[in-house]
């Protein structure tokens, strides 16, 4: 059985995780070119940071600036679970500015620890997301929801109100959504449409909608998709002429909104 899982989207480049099950693996003093988060799922961790030495438990989460000479291994004769994300330092310190983080390149300088259950449950979900076959583009929504809303740091921190986009900005953008649904539209080019940063424009159209961009945009896909199906469409066509990666995603995205196949929908409501 392997005891490593990896996950990497080259639509996401500034960004991978790395999963370990029951592992003995210990490693000598070493850097990453990245910034990363560790957590410990079970076992205990001896981590070395510079000065820093801790045992850490499940639950816990480490920060590790890039560049910075860590080891993190496991009890004598014992094993450790553990999840690893690595991100681009350059990305994770525009979405913290983009959050409201005036000092980024410090905050993301500096090693920390945090027990907090919260920021750890908040994590696992994270990585879970990313493990997942969600699109690439729910992915990155919860990457800068994550990374912005800094919970991952141990900080206490005021989340700042839930922005509104204005009214004109939301249906030009809402517009271009139902146009172009079976287009792949960047959060960075519908932030710009808002005049928001990405993190502030995805919190705001969530509350506005019920959704993040994506998912909106997927709904919208979905019920083209019924239409198409209930006209007696074929179903490679319709998931080809919507925009889904292939068959399976179509097939996934369906079932989750319509309780099945779209073979089965079509055969139940179709001519």
């Amino acid at each position: 059985m392997n005891d490593q899982c990896y996950w990497r989207d080259p639509q996401l480049p500034f960004v991978e995780s790395r999963l370990a099950f029951g592992s003995r693996a210990c490693y000598v003093p070493h850097t990453h070119d990245t910034l990363s988060i560790g957590a410990v799922d079970s076992g205990h961790s001896h981590y070395v940071c510079g000065d820093d030495r801790a045992r850490l438990g499940p639950g816990s989460l480490v920060l590790i600036p890039a560049t910075r000479v860590h080891a993190c291994n496991p009890d004598t004769d014992s094993a450790w679970s553990y999840q690893m994300l690595h991100l681009d330092v350059a990305w994770a310190s525009a979405v913290l500015r983009e959050s409201g983080t005036a000092n980024a390149d410090d905050v993301l300088a500096r090693p920390s620890i945090n027990r907090d259950r919260d920021a750890y449950q908040r994590y696992c979900a994270l990585n879970r997301l990313l493990f997942s076959n969600a699109d690439s583009a729910e992915k990155e929504a919860a990457l800068i929801l994550f990374v912005g809303g800094r919970s991952w740091l141990g900080e206490a921190r005021n989340v700042p109100p839930v922005p509104r986009v204005a009214v004109d900005r939301l249906r030009r953008i809402m517009d271009l959504l139902h146009d172009a649904y079976d287009e792949r539209l960047p959060i960075e080019q519908l932030a710009q449409m808002a005049g928001m940063s990405r993190y502030a424009f995805i919190r705001a159209f969530r509350a506005a909608t019920g959704m993040a961009p994506h998912a909106y945009q997927l709904d919208l896909r979905i019920n083209a998709a019924r239409r198409l199906l209930r006209d007696g469409c074929a179903l490679t066509a319709v998931a080809h002429d919507l925009g889904f990666a292939d068959q399976a995603h179509f097939q996934r995205a369906f079932k989750e909104r319509v309780a099945m196949t779209p073979g089965a929908y079509r055969r139940a409501v179709g001519p």
